[in-house]
């Protein structure tokens, strides 16, 4: 490391002790592992599992674990029945990376429930890793994806509702993802991490954006090494809440840095929420962050609490637990 990454690592670590933080023992987990953010995650470990267990490979078990969660209209933020933009249609982000570096991405895409198959089909049939708007509507077509109607008349009434309170884009409330609240903006993604027996890893992200966007407006969770990052030396990590904040630290990449310096995954996300605060004096929003190291070990820190997260290891059935956070 250069000298000045240490001293701004040990600033952050002197910060987290200034408030108190101290880092416990990592959590660690038999192999194979499948930990996924927020309450909606605990049926996307599930289905990780499943096709591990039914000779899958970690890129079927990270695309089916959020292939369950896309197709779900009654989750707000992620596929069929994600919140509309400003201008009331629905536009989908994802991503998928496996721990050699293969990775590909769409953003901005309309008409399909299951963007995260297309951005797994971007990595393995295109020299390319990210695809967006027209361009990825028109490489799903031709690859035989079907179209589908995504805005579901209860999103649609969202949107109409909150065109009459305010018809301007908002900074969305913290943990929204696991409520039923629709007054307000809603924001947020499926974040599913998976470490096979041998410690290979691999990362699924998707997202139907904040609620009630701007046009055009993508977040972090298509964005390599911000709302995801994996690599079979040192583990994987995922992002969640407010995506600007994340892509600004390249969140996911620092969580796996950190790692790979020797930090626990729990203190890794500590310090990326560090991080994440001393650039943004903006307390109001969520930014949590999610890792897997490739032994088994697990952790996850957020800015505010009430952030969950799911996890299924060889031992357990799924578990759901809150993520300790900054502020109290």
């Amino acid at each position: 490391m250069q000298r000045r990454e240490l001293i701004q690592l040990g600033v952050v670590s002197g910060l987290l002790g200034l408030l108190g933080i101290r880092c416990s023992p990592a959590a660690r987990h038999r192999l194979p592992v499948a930990v996924a953010t927020w309450d909606h995650g605990q049926m996307a470990v599930e289905a990780a599992w499943r096709a591990l267990q039914q000779g899958g490979s970690l890129l079927d078990a990270v695309e089916e674990g959020v292939r369950v969660v896309e197709a779900d209209p009654d989750v707000r933020t992620v596929g069929v029945g994600g919140y509309p933009d400003v201008t009331g249609r629905v536009t989908l982000d994802a991503s998928i990376m496996e721990g050699t570096g293969r990775c590909g991405a769409v953003a901005f895409l309309e008409g399909f429930v299951h963007p995260i198959s297309v951005a797994r089909r971007v990595m393995e049939k295109t020299p390319h890793v990210f695809l967006v708007g027209e361009g990825a509507r028109a490489f799903a077509l031709a690859e035989g994806f079907e179209e589908a109607k995504l805005l579901t008349p209860e999103s649609e009434q969202d949107w109409l509702r909150w065109k009459e309170q305010q018809g301007t884009p908002a900074p969305p409330p913290p943990n929204l993802e696991n409520t039923n609240r629709i007054d307000a903006d809603n924001h947020d993604t499926v974040g599913l991490l998976v470490a096979d027996a041998t410690g290979r890893l691999a990362g699924a992200c998707s997202t139907s954006g904040a609620a009630f966007k701007m046009r055009g407006r993508v977040g972090d969770s298509p964005i390599i090494g911000a709302g995801l990052f994996v690599d079979d030396d040192v583990g994987a990590a995922c992002a969640t809440g407010w995506g600007e904040g994340v892509i600004r630290i390249a969140g996911s990449h620092l969580v796996v840095e950190l790692m790979r310096q020797g930090d626990d995954p729990e203190l890794a996300c500590r310090k990326a929420v560090a991080r994440y605060r001393a650039r943004n004096a903006d307390d109001t929003l969520q930014v949590g962050f999610l890792a897997l190291r490739r032994d088994g070990a697990v952790g996850a820190y957020s800015l505010q609490p009430g952030f969950t997260y799911a996890v299924r290891d060889a031992e357990q059935k799924v578990r759901l637990l809150q993520a300790p956070s900054l502020l109290r």
